[in-house]
């Protein structure tokens, strides 16, 4: 199928509007090879409150965003590699159904489908993509990934000293290595986790005790191996003190920027009606 559509017309055309439909706000979509595969809502799992979110699955990328109007408009496009991606299926309970988690090394979260069959066929579609661009690039399935964050809504009191209770004056914070919602004394600490990002980030102060042993432990071998003293990488713009509240706590709210447009009273699924397709 993905050999078949890669440079017809119709696979032009479908590339094209969706690019139409994210503005100039987003990345050029285009590519040699390229092919799209198929397109629908899911609900995704955010900081705050699950939030219906347009995803485009293409043969080596997943797409998605933001929805200010249905299959017009979207904002807030995210790109993830293919390569990167794992999926876990999640088990089905009363309050929540047909739920996966897609996991990077860069950001893991939770979505869930309509139903179960459209569910399933995301899976599929994905995971056969997955598997054929690692044998494309020759790369081996990614084995690190990000932990999703626990939502807002999950806990009154911090996941750490379980004392601190939430209002609306003591904020929520997310450590960016294990995902609990823990207070500000709580995760006072920063820590350079590479594969997020380029400076130091919120982490709670178990984790930080954690990765701060293990770089210790990895520069006390370096130096053992090479005679040299240690250099205290772990510590660099490392920042000891209280919460500025600028280190980006708030990712999630702002790639939700236009859901003041979705229409509060429409259900993200109506019966009967199918929000997922899949070309052929």
């Amino acid at each position: 199928m993905v050999d078949y559509l890669a440079n017809t017309e119709i696979n032009s055309q479908r590339i094209a509007a969706v690019e139409s439909c994210f503005g100039a706000s987003g990345q050029p979509l285009a590519l040699p090879g390229r092919v799209l595969l198929g397109e629908g809502v899911l609900t995704k799992e955010c900081r705050k409150k699950a939030k219906p979110r347009i995803f485009f699955l293409f043969n080596d990328i997943l797409v998605y965003g933001s929805i200010v109007l249905n299959k017009r408009k979207y904002r807030s496009q995210h790109i993830i590699p293919l390569e990167e991606v794992t999926l876990e299926p999640l088990p089905e309970t009363l309050q929540a159904k047909n739920r996966w988690m897609i996991k990077t090394a860069k950001k893991s979260f939770v979505v869930s489908a309509a139903s179960t069959t459209e569910r399933q066929e995301w899976i599929s579609h994905i995971e056969e993509c997955v598997r054929r661009q690692l044998l494309a690039t020759g790369r081996q399935p990614s084995t690190e990934h990000a932990a999703p964050w626990i939502p807002d809504k999950a806990t009154d009191i911090c996941m750490r000293c379980t004392q601190t209770r939430f209002s609306a004056l003591t904020r929520r914070h997310h450590c960016r290595k294990c995902g609990f919602v823990v207070c500000a004394e709580c995760s006072r600490e920063r820590f350079l986790l590479p594969r997020l990002s380029p400076k130091p980030l919120r982490v709670c102060s178990l984790c930080y005790r954690e990765l701060a042993a293990q770089k210790r432990k990895e520069e006390e071998e370096e130096e053992q191996s090479v005679g040299s003293p240690p250099q205290p990488a772990y510590l660099a713009g490392a920042i000891c003190g209280a919460s500025s509240g600028d280190d980006d706590d708030s990712d999630e709210d702002k790639e939700g920027s236009g859901d003041s447009d979705w229409p509060s009273h429409v259900e993200f699924y109506a019966s009967g009606v199918s929000w997922s397709s899949f070309h052929s």
